[in-house]
């Protein structure tokens, strides 16, 4: 190997019309390199082609005869053949390397030769590798966490600059020196906000080169973050979520109700009656989510949940925001009611909706009038508007909940006596008088027979009765012809 070497390179000095540049390629680890080598397409037959790496010796080489070599780190023998170079492009003077799957160790000078004749083209190739590093791409939330920035070979005069999901990041704890630089290495203690994309943008010569790495935080992945709300209306079930990532199963989860008065430093009060936690031996054990069967007003407020991972309590925060329909009185003079659509907290609602919906005889929904406004003023002597009347609120992501309210017809206030109304009274009053006949007449049957009771208890005294009645009869009768 140093023979070759030594015979390269003296052919370098001798041989005349020897051409040298350099060129600098980055590549991704993982990725593939094209380390560039154009020539004069001018060479009616395949020159002599050889690559070199400074550390590594012979990368492939091509005799005149149109057999090919690998180095002995390079053969396919090794391992997958990752180094090509197409013959494709040689008509065109394109010698080009191309590496496949890069990595860091891949970092370093090659050189390409290009002999025909007495006319040699040496080319320099560094070719740089970009890594992200993280020190446990799952790491739990709470404990710390380091993201790096490497380049091999470093590039002197280069600069770092950090992306979270494509947007600038902004650290919490600083940056930590690393290669002569101040921008490379983030170190933070792992919460949600690090979940993403991590991007590593290396500035150099007025270029920008990328590379980029995941990064999962493990713990409490619903609700998202904390203090994320959850809307429900009043005599509706609802869930709060609690689920960890999956693979952790929490052991001693604990469900509380945080009391609004100890902002701070918060804590815990009595669980609604209608609370419900998840079942011990749940075929999710990672969810931990808890429901209200019938929620209250006065349920609203902050709810927390948490487990224990692997020795340390992961915790989350949420917000219950109750909704109700509060009506007012009716107005004896117009007959008309206004609605108003309440939450016990409405900082993130942008709009409120209000959508009559109308049930026929089969049970089938139809939607009617749609009015915008956070009040709703309608007329209950009109049948138009009776039926179920549903309050919309949005947020800047769209529909955040709902709550309904139910509309009865209330013809009294006004006068008016509607025509269902009126024949229901009718027959109301009908029914009323036939039950009342009934009952005189089952009374006089009653009044009857106890009184053929008493008299069947004397059976003599009902012959004299008699008796002297046919007598008195008798006597009429007599009278009467006299």
């Amino acid at each position: 190997m140093p023979l070759e070497y030594f015979i390269f390179g003296a052919m370098t000095f001798l041989l005349t019309g020897a051409q040298c540049e350099v060129t600098e390629v980055f590549a991704e680890v993982g990725s593939q390199a094209v380390l560039p080598c154009k020539c004069s397409p001018s060479y009616p037959f395949i020159p002599y082609i050889i690559w070199s790496n400074a550390d590594r010796g012979t990368v492939w080489r091509k005799d005149r005869n149109g057999l090919q070599y690998w180095g002995a780190s390079w053969s396919p023998k090794a391992g997958p053949q990752r180094v090509r170079c197409p013959h494709s492009q040689f008509a065109r003077g394109d010698f080009n390397l191309q590496i496949n799957n890069v990595g860091e160790k891949d970092g370093g000078d090659y050189t390409c030769r290009v002999i025909h004749g007495d006319q040699v083209v040496e080319k320099v190739v560094t070719l740089r590798i970009t890594k992200v590093s993280v020190s446990s791409s799952l790491p739990i939330w709470g404990v710390g966490v380091s993201i790096s920035c490497n380049v091999t070979p470093w590039p002197h005069g280069a600069s770092v600059r950090w992306t979270l999901n494509n947007s600038p990041f902004v650290p919490q704890t600083g940056i930590a020196s690393n290669r002569g630089t101040s921008e490379n290495v983030v170190r933070e203690k792992a919460t949600e906000r690090l979940t993403g994309n991590w991007t590593c943008v290396v500035d150099y010569k007025g270029k920008e080169r990328r590379a980029s790495a995941a990064l999962t935080v493990m713990g409490v992945i619903s609700p998202s973050k904390d203090d994320s709300k959850v809307y429900a209306a009043v005599g509706s079930a609802v869930t709060l979520p609690c689920v960890f990532s999956p693979g952790l199963i929490p052991s001693d989860p604990v469900w509380e109700k945080l009391k609004p008065e100890f902002l701070f430093k918060p804590a815990s009060g009595p669980l609604p009656a209608s609370f419900a936690p998840s079942k011990p031996f749940s075929p999710r054990p990672n969810d931990q989510s808890a429901s209200l069967k019938e929620v209250e007003f006065e349920d609203e407020g902050r709810y927390r949940c948490s487990g224990i991972v692997e020795g340390q309590r992961l915790t989350r925060n949420m917000q219950l925001v109750v909704a109700k329909i509060h009506s007012s009185i009716p107005s004896k003079n117009t007959g008309s009611v206004t609605l108003t659509c309440q939450l016990t907290d409405a900082s993130e609602v942008t709009d409120y909706e209000w959508v009559h919906v109308v049930y026929d005889l089969n049970g089938t929904q139809s939607v009617g009038s749609i009015q915008k406004g956070q009040t709703l003023s309608v007329s209950t002597v009109s049948e138009e508007i009776q039926g179920e009347w549903a309050c919309n609120f949005y947020g800047k992501h769209g529909l955040l909940g709902n709550v309904t309210y139910h509309i009865q017809l209330m013809s009294g206030l006004s006068g008016q006596k509607p025509s269902g109304v009126s024949r229901n009274t009718a027959a109301l009053v009908g029914l009323s008088f036939l039950l009342l006949v009934l009952l005189l007449i089952l009374a006089q049957m009653y009044k009857n027979h106890q009184r053929r009771k008493r008299i069947f208890q004397f059976p003599a005294l009902e012959t004299i009765v008699h008796t002297v009645s046919n007598e008195r009869e008798e006597r009429e009768r007599n009278q009467e012809k006299k």
